[in-house]
């Protein structure tokens, strides 16, 4: 895994304060800054959380977060002592907990018979100092108090993977039903279903030996989409651009492109599909891998992007998205969209130079 240390060696010492310098004089967006596009378009909170609050409460990387039915929003995260955030919507901390994720990545909510339930996915990629290990990934559901209930462990102890087949999962979605769906985003690129309570049904999806078309390279992120009634699986391929819909028995449906956009998990809410942006897949950044990027996509019930807050204005041209990439330097990497009740967005990010979600106010 290349760090920015390694990326700034590799550019010699006269580029590399050249590049950090321009990183440092990168323009802090004022409150009144506004992004997006058509009747997506927002505020800039960049302060949502007040400063200080960090000396208590310290992070490494925002990677997602869900509101629970109290307007409490709780953050997965990957600091050794504070895996798990929870914060009021005014961006006040009330607490921080958890050591036992060091690859914190994935947040899902669940609820059943009236109570919530969080779904937390351990990808098994951490760092410890300037070093960057990978073991095997988990999946843990807890209360909202981080009390475990049971968890979902290598997918070979249920006879799904080779013993070679590595596993590092990078998010869950949960059916209707109660069915979950695991996403092996950074291992097998598999979509693994269990039910409620984690017997092992089914296996789908991967990224060889399928066609192109249907892969899944890099399945970062997952849903259970029900705008168009009956629920289907939309699976992220973010090193493709793109969404891939799968039935819920794994059948593959659709791919929703996203051209120029790596996406993370999509978040359905209302007839919108949202989703955090990584990096735009350009020449200019494949050249800087470590290079702030990323913006933010909200697509309509028609799948077509309208807005691309921090990014360029979504363009059609014979029914086909032209590319998008950033625009605006709001963003170090977006990672996760949490959607609030009145419209309001919190972004994650990820490699943000340790910094907390932003808030987006809808204008």
């Amino acid at each position: 895994m290349k760090t920015r240390r390694h990326f700034l060696a590799g550019l010699g010492s006269a580029a590399a304060a050249t590049w950090t310098q321009s990183l440092r004089a990168a323009p802090d967006p004022k409150k009144d800054t506004v992004i997006g596009h058509g009747d997506f378009r927002y505020k800039v909170v960049k302060d949502w959380v007040a400063p200080g609050q960090g000396r208590h409460h310290p992070i490494l990387n925002c990677h997602e977060m869900v509101q629970v039915k109290d307007g409490r929003l709780f953050m997965i995260g990957d600091h050794w002592d504070n895996q798990m955030l929870v914060f009021q919507p005014d961006g006040t901390i009330v607490e921080s907990w958890g050591s036992v994720w060091p690859g914190g990545h994935g947040l899902t909510l669940a609820e059943e018979n009236g109570e919530e339930f969080l779904l937390v996915t351990d990808s098994g990629l951490w760092k410890s100092g300037g070093g960057g290990y990978r073991q095997t990934g988990r999946v843990t559901k807890t209360d909202l108090a981080g009390r475990e209930i049971f968890s979902i462990s290598h997918p070979m102890s249920a006879g799904a993977y080779e013993p070679e087949m590595v596993f590092n999962p990078t998010e869950t979605a949960v059916a209707p039903n109660g069915d979950i769906y695991v996403v092996d985003g950074y291992g097998s690129q598999f979509v693994l279903r269990y039910d409620a309570r984690g017997k092992f049904l089914q296996r789908f999806g991967g990224k060889d030996g399928v066609p192109v078309e249907q892969r899944l390279n890099n399945a970062h992120g997952i849903a259970i989409d029900t705008r168009a009634g009956d629920p289907t699986v939309l699976v992220t391929s973010r090193a493709d651009n793109c969404f891939r819909r799968f039935s819920l028995d794994g059948k593959y449906l659709e791919t929703i492109p996203v051209p120029g956009a790596m996406v993370c998990r999509p978040v359905i809410a209302g007839m919108e599909l949202y989703a955090g942006v990584c990096w735009s897949k350009t020449p200019e950044i494949n050249k800087m891998p470590q290079n702030p990027s990323g913006f933010t996509v909200v697509l309509g019930a028609d799948n077509r992007v309208v807005s691309a807050p921090g990014g360029t204005a979504p363009v059609y041209e014979d029914g086909k998205l032209q590319p998008l990439q950033q625009a605006e330097r709001v963003f170090d990497h977006g990672h996760d969209v949490c959607v609030l009740e009145n419209g309001d967005l919190i972004v994650c990010q990820w490699n943000a130079f340790q910094t907390y979600p932003i808030k987006l106010e809808k204008v």
